[in-house]
C-alpha cells in the first residue's frame, strides 16, 4: 500500500467510510422484530465507488 503519498485528509474520509460500511447491529434487527435487517447506504469494494 502507498500509504505515505496519502494525505492526512484523505486518510480521514478513508477511514470514515470505513467506519460507515458496517452492517446493522443485531440490536437493531431485534428492536425492530427484523423489518431492518439491511443498511441501505451498504457499500461493496468491487462495485460501489468513493467519490473523495
Amino acid at each position: 500500500m502507498a500509504n505515505r503519498r496519502k494525505s492526512l485528509a484523505r486518510k480521514i474520509r478513508l477511514f470514515k467510510a470505513v467506519k460507515r460500511n458496517r452492517r446493522v447491529p443485531a440490536w437493531v434487527m431485534q428492536r425492530t422484530n427484523r423489518t431492518v435487517t439491511r443498511h441501505p447506504k451498504r457499500r461493496s469494494w468491487r462495485r460501489g465507488h468513493l467519490h473523495l
